[in-house]
């Protein structure tokens, strides 16, 4: 009962954000594509960056699992190319929300609760391969106008590219400026769910049926890729769990500003992410539990 009171405590304010997003478009209907590219472009970059370039992150603590990480990213997308064709979703649209989670505005969290301060760093080297991979392969399967030579000179992936440069040499800016940089960066997270609530108006029955698709396929997917990983691995205690959480959560916020930018029906990804955060409170237990019990 006490870890269900804990998840409700991350996800609560998560609902709480976007339907004050959903409220006020309903009033307003405002116009957020400037919103979003600074969320993209400035508010995202800053936000990684100060993440991998802080002093409590050593990505040589954390290489079994970036190799799990990736393998599970690469293999949800494998295993979810065909169940979009399947059930007659477009895979631009399905595909990316079953390999992205949503690592960030809550598995961070999520995983400072479940394992402790000392464990962290584990939660953050996952957020970071996650976004490595969004913003290359992920943006590219959302659309094929996604151009690689933009996506890799993209601010994203430059700050991305900095904050490893950090992690590997121990060269960083100031405390001080570090501190600015996460104050800027941590705008992002309440940005996304309210520019996910703006988009959720345009929600319709169509959308509830594919979005239950992508809530279900993230963490079922996730999971059945995730259990023989972590045994092959021969990952155990705290970091068998971190792969399992990161398994188990819901889809990305992030990847609906990326159907939104690209106009790969951000309506019904919208739709898998709401509907994957409100599943989130079976999932997460349920991947929490196996990690204690494998």
């Amino acid at each position: 009962m006490e870890l269900i009171l804990r998840i409700a405590d991350v996800i609560i304010p998560v609902f709480l954000i976007v339907a004050v997003g959903y409220g006020y478009a309903r009033r307003k209907a405002p116009d957020m594509a400037v919103f979003n590219r600074i969320a993209l472009d400035v508010l995202a970059p800053v936000l990684v960056y100060s993440a991998l370039a802080s002093k409590d992150f050593r990505i040589t603590d954390h290489l079994p699992l970036l190799i799990g990480g990736t393998a599970l990213i690469l293999g949800g997308g494998l295993l979810a190319w065909p169940v979009a064709k399947l059930f007659g979703a477009q895979p631009r649209t399905l595909v990316p929300v079953v390999m992205f989670n949503n690592c960030g505005n809550m598995g961070l969290p999520l995983a400072l609760l479940a394992f402790g301060p000392a464990h962290f760093g584990a939660a953050v080297a996952l957020f970071s391969v996650s976004n490595l991979f969004h913003f290359s392969i992920g943006a590219r399967i959302t659309s094929a106008s996604a151009r690689t030579r933009d996506l890799l000179t993209s601010p994203l992936m430059i700050g991305t590219a900095l904050g490893f440069f950090s992690a590997l040499t121990e060269l960083r800016p100031p405390d001080v400026m570090l501190a600015g940089f996460k104050l800027l960066g941590d705008a992002l997270l309440p940005m996304m769910l309210f520019a996910l609530g703006v988009r959720l108006t345009a929600l319709n029955r169509s959308g509830l049926a594919l979005g239950l698709l992508g809530a279900l396929a993230r963490p079922v997917i996730g999971l059945a890729i995730a259990i023989p990983l972590a045994w092959t691995l021969g990952l155990e205690g705290a970091a068998r769990g971190q792969l399992l959480l990161f398994a188990a959560l819901p889809p990305a916020v992030m990847q609906f500003m990326l159907a939104d930018r690209y106009h790969q029906e951000p309506d019904k990804v919208g739709a898998m992410i709401m509907l994957g955060n409100a599943l989130a409170v079976v999932f997460v237990p349920l991947a929490l539990a196996l990690a204690m019990s494998l």
